[in-house]
């Protein structure tokens, strides 16, 4: 048996699943480090230890908590990898657009290209001696709304590991973090991967899955409608556009939870074929790509999730 929770936080609603026996101070612990991780990492808190970073950019460099640091890093290193469509600098795009928000817009192309300019991850300055982020231009934003979940995910586990628990899954929005053995007969985690031509409860595969990450990102969750046509929340970082792309979902299995994020940002605009070559070099992670039409490409190891 296990015992849930219900959270809303950093703009979606989060499952946390523990063993029934689980003291109820732990369920309550994971639910406090939610909303003190998403006050750090929030790109639309003023108030956020981000926020502080993009409000100084040009002015001086931000000293930020280890955890900020270090997923600031990470992000960046991806950002500056070769044909990387991941991008912790596109703030500005993301708050032109505001695409999720009520007053998401189309913005111009003037302002678009005003924008692109701020998004270069080559000016972001971190000194790590000090544990500092610098912005090098007025205007620039960071971004990590691509990465967050997947690490708070990773850090809240970790923790609750250490604290003694065997066992349970953190859904934040779809991203899914298992540890230890589910109440299936056989251990494993059941985790469904959304049909993106069907409802929230459509599901076009079933994965199963022990101690391990299932990230999907897909074209449905965040849109904008329009009078002629639909704009998702996904960004070409190159364009400043929402990317053109006939894939309508992206998963990831991965061990860490931040992993699958970073590898469906990096990997989400190209086309199916050059997202499966890349995927099936990388050990660490498989792949499940729907189109709009409804074909699906497997990596070469995801079969034995099924």
């Amino acid at each position: 048996m296990v015992k849930s929770r219900q959270v809303r936080a950093m703009g979606t609603v989060i499952d946390i699943l523990l063993p029934d026996e689980t003291p109820e101070e732990l369920m309550a612990l994971a639910e406090t480090r939610l909303h003190e991780y998403e006050y750090i990492f929030s790109a639309n808190d003023a108030s956020s230890e981000l926020m502080k970073v993009n409000l100084n950019a040009e002015i001086k460099p931000v000293t930020v908590r280890p955890e900020l640091f270090h997923l600031i890093k990470l992000g960046l290193s991806h950002s500056l990898s070769n044909h990387s469509r991941l991008n912790i600098a596109i703030g500005p795009l993301v708050q032109t657009w505001r695409i999720g928000f009520s007053d998401a817009k189309v913005p111009s192309q003037v302002e678009i290209q005003q924008q692109l300019a701020l998004v270069d991850p080559k000016q972001v300055v971190l000194d790590e001696v000090q544990r500092t982020v610098f912005l090098t231009k007025a205007g620039m934003k960071l971004d990590l709304g691509s990465l967050a979940k997947g690490y708070i995910a990773d850090l809240i586990v970790a923790e609750l590991q250490q604290r003694g628990v065997q066992s349970g899954l953190l859904n934040l929005g779809g991203n899914i973090l298992t540890f230890g053995a589910s109440s299936h007969a056989d251990g494993l985690w059941r985790i469904g991967i959304r049909d993106p031509s069907g409802g929230e409860a459509d599901w076009k595969r079933l994965l199963k899955i022990r101690s391990q990450s299932v990230v999907t990102s897909g074209i449905y969750e965040r849109t904008l409608q329009t009078a002629n046509r639909s704009y998702h929340h996904i960004f070409d970082p190159l364009t400043g556009y929402p990317a053109e792309t006939e894939v309508a979902s992206l998963t990831i299995v991965s061990e860490k939870s931040v992993t699958g994020e970073i590898w469906t940002t990096r990997l989400f605009g190209y086309p199916p074929a050059e997202i499966l070559r890349q995927v099936n070099t990388l050990p660490e992670i498989e792949a499940l790509i729907l189109l709009k039409d409804g074909t699906e490409f497997l990596s070469m190891g995801l079969k034995k999730y099924l």
